[in-house]
């Protein structure tokens, strides 16, 4: 049996719900002004953690929940705009490694640089929310 959810439990709740959507549209205006939709600074960003040996189409599939065919476009969308380059994989041709650009690396370095500020600032005001529950 769960503790039962009192009023400033909901209140929690709410403001923490809140500072997430207000950080999400933080990020989606940051990605816009850098030309990116939210959905292509996530794929670099995904891309990018993998390291320096890139990401499988399939795997960036299941990392941004997507449809493989889905990520095969905007993988076409990204290489339209030189941000990733497609290298077939030596052991199986068809499987496609996906790497950052140089281009892509300098605008998800300036993008991630503003983010990490931004939770360095939210991080208080988070971390009071969540002992709050």
């Amino acid at each position: 049996m769960t503790d039962e959810i009192d009023e400033e439990d909901y209140a929690a709740l709410a403001a923490f719900r809140l500072e997430l959507r207000r950080f999400l549209h933080f990020s989606e205006t940051a990605a816009r002004e850098a030309s990116l939709t939210p959905q292509q600074h996530q794929a670099l960003l995904a891309i990018r953690a993998a390291g320096d040996e890139g990401m499988l189409v399939g795997d960036l599939a299941e990392h941004l929940l997507l449809k493989p065919h889905s990520t095969s476009e905007l993988v076409n969308r990204l290489a339209e705009h030189d941000l990733v380059t497609r290298h077939a994989t030596t052991d199986d041709r068809r499987q496609v490694r996906i790497m950052l650009s140089g281009r892509a690396r300098d605008i998800l370095t300036s993008l991630s640089d503003s983010h990490r500020a931004e939770l360095r600032r939210l991080r208080p005001l988070l971390l009071r929310l969540l002992d709050a529950l």
